[in-house]
């Protein structure tokens, strides 16, 4: 499907991009495989990409090769979203807003490349709760986090018990709950 020459379509992202201060992709998902149908084209987009951002810094806007690239630039980071050429940029730059402060969230405002390796997981999920299939799902930083956010305790919770003791745990506050509610 052609994003530019269908005005009724949904698809308003051509892609997310996260690389670091070198240039070196962190984190890609590129939606229009047309543009973009191998990783060698995607590499070169990256490499002319970074080169033309490089000198800015900020939120900034750019046209490159017919695509409309927003991009943000943070410690050793960069943060883009890739949109049509005639995408609205307040939308794009919506997702961008929503893509950064969501990793920064999750990361602690603490945005670096070792961190958001560390993270990688999540910062995946943050991208498909963002955009799934190129359409623009879901803008804001909290209900993307929240959807994100696995608890720590409940993860520890599972892994240090056996099936045997989960079971009995559960058993027990079924009948804890029968003898409260038969006493009332």
């Amino acid at each position: 499907m052609d994003f530019d020459s269908d005005p009724t379509s949904l698809y308003s992202v051509k892609g997310i991009v996260i690389l670091d201060q070198d240039g070196n992709r962190v984190v890609n998902k590129y939606y229009d495989k047309q543009t973009f149908p191998t990783q060698k084209e995607q590499r070169a987009f990256e490499t002319s990409l970074f080169k033309k951002s490089q000198r800015n810094s900020g939120c900034e806007i750019i046209l490159l090769d017919g695509i409309t690239c927003l991009y943000r630039f943070n410690v050793d980071l960069y943060f883009y979203v890739l949109g049509a050429a005639r995408e609205n940029e307040l939308v794009l730059e919506s997702v961008l807003n929503g893509l950064y402060d969501s990793v920064s969230t999750v990361l602690r405002k603490n945005v670096e490349k070792k961190t958001l390796i560390d993270a990688m997981d999540t910062t995946i999920l943050i991208i498909d709760e963002l955009c799934d299939d190129g359409i623009i799902m879901e803008t804001d930083p909290q209900t993307i986090v929240s959807r994100c956010a696995l608890r720590g305790e409940d993860v520890s919770f599972v892994s240090d018990q056996s099936l045997g003791q989960i079971g009995s745990n559960i058993v027990g506050a079924m009948k804890d709950q029968l003898k409260w509610s038969l006493l009332k």
